[in-house]
């Protein structure tokens, strides 16, 4: 199973920062059990929603840059929470690359709700060649979809 989690990536400047959007609805699975009558988002998904927008800007960062994009891998997350995230609250993840190079890089990600800070993470992430054409393609392909409204800021 995979969780997709960024809905849409809304704005790009690249080896720099991107913005996007996570929706939070009741009809996502883990409401189910987290917790009855007191719905909240898991800091295990608002982590991984950060780790995915960051993983993003890198590989985003270097499609021009070379053919063979590597994957990001995450090897270190350090999140601090600030407040709960419930159904009906729309996210605003902003990343900004620290640090990069060939094999690796750090990414600060900070989670909002109106302005207001819910969730932050440093994340370093190791880069990996996958041989895995079905993993690229479909890699490629959700990138392309959250990406399509996306302003690139020079």
């Amino acid at each position: 199973m995979r969780y997709l989690l960024i809905d849409r990536i809304e704005e790009i400047k690249k080896f720099d920062y991107a913005v996007a959007s996570k929706c939070i609805t009741l009809a996502d699975d883990c409401f189910e059990y987290h917790y009855p009558g007191q719905p909240i988002y898991p800091g295990a998904l608002l982590i991984e929603t950060m780790a995915q927008l960051g993983g993003a800007l890198i590989e985003l960062s270097l499609r021009d840059r070379q053919e063979d994009v590597p994957r990001c891998v995450l090897s270190s997350v350090k999140a601090k929470f600030r407040d709960f995230v419930k159904p009906g609250d729309k996210l605003s993840v902003r990343a900004e690359i620290q640090s990069h190079h060939e094999d690796s890089g750090f990414v600060k990600v900070i989670g909002s709700r109106d302005g207001d800070k819910v969730c932050q993470a440093d994340i370093i992430y190791v880069m990996l060649h996958v041989d895995d054409p079905e993993l690229d393609t479909f890699g490629k392909q959700y990138l392309d979809l959250i990406t399509r409204e996306m302003k690139v800021v020079e």
